[in-house]
């Protein structure tokens, strides 16, 4: 039903478009990219900040759409973090999958305790609307939902279970090296026991409304602009996460550096560099699931983009973009804990769930984006190479246009 319903808001919108006279794009504004933003089952619960690589405010108020799909697979695991720091420093000096266990009696060794399986296809959708105040500042209005499904084809032909294991079984990987085949393909199980008790359960079909994001943006003018083609801008974030489980105020900076190189025969590259830093649960409205203990994310992001602009004044991008996030939990937990599972049965990977909640998220995007005066449109895959599978494989579509007069 919501399928049904986000396709026909998608085409009365395109024949409000056709039928309505409309502003420009005007010209290529730095790299224009789509949400980049992972389907991470904790982050999509929080307002991650989006990284901006354009020179200057857009010329005239625009709209956009991003539909992303992302296949994220842990298997079933337990955790145990012993409270006594004579214990945590006996367990440090043994490797994690060689800790012995004996935390069931919380008399003798006490332990804070979490359990996570996360087996579904993500999708994200994001509305976004941007205001140009003046030719140095801009405004951004965000709203992100989210549809955990099974990925049955044709709604996730990339990111299915049954593409990514064929993948795995005829190009890379090995046969089955995590065990979806074990647990069974199409399914979903996104179940997570946080440390205080709480759980999070999402179930096949379950849509929610992630929140609200503002951003402003500044976009200083300086001498470098026209001597050397570099642009900076920064931005202030602030971000109303609306969810049951995480009902809660963000907020955050952005700093981003974009240098033009204009080459021969039409050909333009540009190259980009962003950090950003998020202050997750600045303000907590009620209790809230356990999310990750790091309070801040931070997140580098760096980007070549190669342009080919063709005689009508459109153009044809292709861009390989690096993504590095911040780990969710402490660092110094994984000198301790002890981690349970099926690793008997599974080939590999077991471990995850839990284990890469202590481990930097670092991904690869690749980017083709198709500019006209009327429209930009990205497609965009996401590869982890980390093997974190948070996601593992990740596809999307983005859409912009002016707004309507």
């Amino acid at each position: 039903m919501f399928r049904k319903r986000f396709f026909l808001i998608l085409c009365l919108f395109c024949l409000t478009l056709n039928a309505q006279k409309i502003d420009s794009l005007l010209i290529k504004n730095g790299i224009q990219n789509p949400s980049l933003l992972s389907t991470h089952h904790f982050g999509i619960f929080s307002s991650r900040i989006n990284t901006n690589f354009k020179y200057t405010p857009s010329k005239v108020p625009t709209l956009s759409f991003n539909y992303t799909s992302g296949n994220n697979f842990h298997p079933f695991v337990e955790a145990y973090f012993p409270k006594d720091p004579e214990v945590r420093q006996q367990l440090s000096q043994i490797k994690w999958h060689d800790r012995p266990f004996n935390f069931i009696d919380q008399d003798v060794t006490p332990a804070d305790y979490m359990n996570i399986v996360i087996d579904a296809v993500i999708k994200e959708f994001r509305v976004n609307a941007s205001f140009p105040i003046n030719s140095q500042h801009e405004l951004a209005i965000n709203m992100r939902s989210y549809l955990i499904t099974k990925g049955k084809h044709p709604f996730s032909l990339f990111t299915s279970d049954e593409s990514i294991e064929w993948f795995h079984s005829n190009i890379a990987g090995g046969e089955d090296p995590f065990g979806r085949r074990y647990y069974g393909l199409n399914q979903v199980n996104f179940t997570y026991q946080d440390r205080n008790g709480n759980t999070l359960n999402l179930n096949n079909n379950a849509f929610f409304i992630g929140g609200l994001e503002l951003s402003h943006y500044y976009y200083p003018k300086l001498n470098i602009n026209k001597t050397k083609n570099i642009y900076l801008n920064f931005g202030t974030h602030l971000g109303w996460n609306t969810s049951r489980f995480n009902a809660s105020i963000d907020a955050g900076v952005s700093a981003n550096a974009i240098k033009k190189l204009p080459l021969k025969n039409n050909y333009e590259l540009n190259f980009a560099f962003g950090a950003n830093l998020l202050r997750k649960n600045l303000i907590n409205f009620k209790d809230v699931i356990d999310l990750g203990n790091n309070r801040y994310l931070g997140t580098i992001e760096g980007e070549i983009e190669i342009t080919k602009y063709t005689k009508k004044g459109n153009f044809n991008a292709l861009g390989l973009n690096y993504q590095a996030q911040s780990r969710y939990n402490k660092k110094e937990e994984a000198d301790y804990f002890k981690l349970l599972g099926k690793w008997r049965e599974i080939n590999g990977g077991w471990q995850n769930g839990v284990f890469t909640l202590y481990e930097p998220q670092v991904t690869w995007n690749f980017i083709y984006t198709y500019g006209t005066p009327k429209f930009l449109l990205n497609l965009f895959i996401k590869q982890d190479f980390l093997v974190n599978n948070a996601p593992d494989f990740q596809t999307g579509i983005h859409l912009k246009v002016p707004i309507l007069k």
